[in-house]
């Protein structure tokens, strides 16, 4: 399904690269989005929070094209690739192809000149080598996770989408997985978007958080703004920043 309406704009290498307006999503008398904007920059990570029910997961597939919003519109800057990779929370694969034959499917789908040669590199970049030639289903979650992250490389997006990553994976797996996806960020410029049920993980990882609660964004900021407190140059605990979030989505603390 197409994604809503998309334009470029031509501002600077400072603009954000990726803006979404007013996006609305209905399913028939339920609003599941209630004209949420957000603004992405290059090698940003935002972190997506809120409670179940709050519309993050539509949001995400909307960006990604798996689902049609009801109204709003994205607006690329028009020196950046207007590509999204989609990284769903459950992996979306084919569990008897070796990993090595899943990138190589994939990145045919893309488009790639030399999906072999394609393959072979996305193996290098997140660290698959060893395991190029098991298929999917004999992997652990974490080596899966990994190629659910190679898949959506393949198209060689400027935005990468990410359903609660780590929902699945053990603390040393959740570490690997965001050590790579700082690389990215660092080395390539990825914009990172990741919804999370985890305020501890959004504060750790993103530089900013968009709160969700019934559809609408209650909240876009840095974590010392979530927690409206002047911190002297130090870092708010985790405690004051859950304490905010609920507040914020009308859970008492």
């Amino acid at each position: 399904m197409p994604p809503p309406p998309a334009t470029t704009d031509a501002a600077g290498a400072d603009a954000p690269i990726l803006v979404a307006t007013g996006i609305r999503k209905r399913f028939r008398r339920v609003v599941a989005l209630d004209g949420v904007d957000l603004a992405l920059r290059s090698g940003e990570a935002l972190a997506l929070l809120g409670p179940n029910g709050a519309g993050k997961t539509s949001l995400l597939t909307i960006l990604a094209s798996v689902s049609r919003a009801s109204a709003g519109s994205l607006t690329w800057r028009a020196d950046v690739a207007p590509r999204v990779g989609w990284v769903p929370q459950r992996p979306a694969l084919y569990p008897r192809l070796t990993a090595r034959e899943n990138l190589r499917l994939f990145a045919a789908m893309e488009g790639a000149a030399d999906p072999a040669a394609a393959a072979q590199r996305l193996l290098v970049r997140t660290d698959l080598v060893d395991f190029a030639d098991r298929q999917a289903h004999e992997l652990s979650t974490g080596t899966v996770q990994r190629l659910n992250l190679a898949i959506a490389l393949a198209g060689e997006p400027s935005v990468l989408l990410l359903d609660e990553p780590t929902a699945t994976l053990s603390p040393d797996q959740r570490r690997r997985l965001w050590d790579w996806l700082s690389a990215l960020r660092r080395d390539e410029g990825l914009a990172l978007l990741f919804s999370t049920q985890s305020v501890e993980e959004a504060a750790r990882e993103a530089d900013r958080m968009l709160v969700l609660a019934n559809g609408r964004a209650v909240f876009d900021g840095d974590l010392n703004h979530l927690v409206g407190a002047d911190v002297n140059g130090g870092r708010p605990s985790v405690e004051a920043a859950e304490e905010a979030f609920l507040r914020l989505v009308g859970t008492p603390a």
